[in-house]
């Protein structure tokens, strides 16, 4: 039974690293999959499942796709008011040590469009700064790559974390915390193996230790405050700005002149106003997120309200599917977006031209989701999924902690996406949870989605991305770049495996 269980997973890892079926066309045909072999072999009714499949196009629109669609949308609106150009600008004129501008942007830049956007934009957009820059186009890659495994589970306002809650059920607010808790030792290693591929090894860190150790710490405290204060939805945004805000501090107070790293070009400074007007968008959307979160009840309350529960799934323990209409990042987005394009100057056929834009680039993103959402639901209300689970625990034992993150890497790996790793896997390891007497599933739920951040280090899409980004300088370059990142990938596994094992221990 556990072999016909795991043919929808089976079928994504053929399809997708073998085979080279696209996407959307495989998360379609593991649909199918999964729909005969719950009515096939798990003796399932069609109707239920039907309603379970209901259920998951349901959580795939309202809130996955809205916030995806949101944030690419304000993503392609600051690059058609070119006001990414004035934020390139800005970051690129703190300093003129190359080992600055790398954390600067590979770090802290890097971070700040995971929170926003993710979907790549945070390897493909600091990759192409840094190679206009000057910089070696393989090691920026790379380092682009190892920065942004850690932020990956806040990506695009936490998306990848706000699902896995929604799909199992776990506390929202304690699964951004393990979330934080496990990404600890990463948040502070991140940082320096930055420092050292871009600029040759540990001897590197020489001058730059505080900043860069520093810049760690940025990410890593106020993430794991902001978990416990108003949940995950903030948890990378707020901290990227924080950790530049830091980097630049540094890079004023302890300037360092060692000419072996000194930048070639030197790039003019913005004036304020000029830099506020280009983040407007940026600016908005926290302000909004802040004022409508639990920090200010007397807003978010009433907004939180305004819901419809509606009754999909008609199986066994069904729940009735709320659909929260303005409480919800997505809103919140779309709405801070239009207004800071109107800041920008830019008109209503723009805006809205741009947004025609995006929902066609979208297209087959949102059928993919949409696929994979649903493939979860029928594995998990068939009970496929709680099979797979018991096998894996069996063949582990207790020590199956350690090895949880090496299956959200491996669903990141083959989708490229630490949403959908956490769609198809997070069931999964609540479900393993379960059967590891004092193991919790909020615990290996987090370990799923940090895995899937280390795994998105080495999948073929965020490689493709970030060539395609930076340009002919590296096309055919695939395997330079998975070989370079390779004894990384290892070593990440090896630390978050360690850490869930024994983390446990702190919980």
């Amino acid at each position: 039974m556990v072999i016909l269980a795991l043919l929808p997973i089976l079928w994504l890892v053929i399809g997708l690293a073998i085979l080279k079926v696209p996407a959307w066309k495989a998360c379609t045909i593991a649909v199918i999959i999964s729909f005969i072999v719950a009515i096939a072999a798990y003796g399932q009714g069609t109707i239920v499942m039907g309603s379970a499949a209901l259920e998951g196009v349901a959580l795939a629109i309202w809130p996955i796709l809205l916030v995806i669609t949101a944030a690419i949308f304000t993503y392609n609106l600051v690059l058609y008011t070119k006001a990414m150009d004035i934020i390139k600008q800005m970051l690129t004129s703190v300093s003129n040590d190359r080992r600055i501008i790398a954390l600067l942007l590979a770090w802290g830049f890097g971070a700040f469009m995971e929170g926003m956007a993710g979907f790549g934009t945070a390897v493909a957009i600091p990759a192409s700064m840094m190679f206009a820059l000057g910089f070696d186009p393989i090691k920026s890659i790379l380092a682009c790559l190892i920065a942004n495994t850690v932020p990956t589970p806040f990506g695009s306002i936490a998306i990848p974390t706000t699902t896995m809650a929604s799909l199992t059920g776990l506390d929202l607010s304690q699964l951004g915390i393990y979330t934080a808790m496990m990404n600890a030792v990463l948040d502070i290693t991140c940082p320096f193996l930055v420092v050292m591929v871009i600029a040759g090894g540990p001897k590197a860190l020489k001058g730059v230790f505080g900043v860069t150790l520093i810049s760690g710490l940025a990410l890593l405290i106020p993430e794991y405050l902001i978990c416990i204060a108003i949940g995950p939805e903030l948890a990378v945004i707020a901290p990227s700005i924080i950790i530049m805000g830091a980097i630049v501090i540094c890079a004023k107070i302890f300037k360092n002149d060692n000419p072996e790293y000194a930048m070639d070009t030197k790039v003019e400074p913005v004036d304020f106003n000029t830099g506020v007007k280009a983040a407007m968008p940026f600016i908005l959307i926290f302000v909004f997120l802040l004022i409508t979160s639990k920090l200010v009840p007397f807003i978010n309350t009433p907004l939180a309200a305004i819901q419809t529960a509606v009754p999909i799934y008609i199986g066994a323990g069904a729940k009735p599917y709320t659909f929260v209409w303005i409480a919800t990042p997505g809103i919140m987005i779309f709405l801070a977006a239009f207004i800071g394009g109107k800041v920008q100057g830019a008109s209503w056929s723009e805006l809205f031209n741009v947004f025609g834009s995006t929902l066609k680039g979208l297209r087959f993103t949102y059928i993919t989701i949409i696929a994979v959402v649903v493939t979860a639901k029928l594995m998990t209300y068939s009970g496929m999924t709680a099979d797979i689970a018991k096998a894996l625990v069996y063949a582990t034992g207790t020590g199956y902690p350690a090895f949880a993150p090496v299956v959200g890497a491996l669903g990141a790996f083959i989708t490229g996406s630490a949403t959908n790793t956490n769609v198809l896997f997070g069931p999964l390891q609540t479900a393993a949870a379960a059967g590891i007497p004092g193991s919790s599933p909020a615990w290996l739920a987090a370990a799923n989605s940090a895995g899937a951040g280390i795994g998105k280090m080495l999948s073929p899409q965020s490689i493709a991305l970030s060539i395609g980004a930076v340009g002919t300088v590296v096309q055919g370059k695939e395997s330079v770049i998975m070989k370079g990142i390779f004894g990384y990938f290892v070593l990440y596994l090896v630390i978050a495996g360690a850490w869930c094992f024994f983390g446990q221990a702190f919980l």
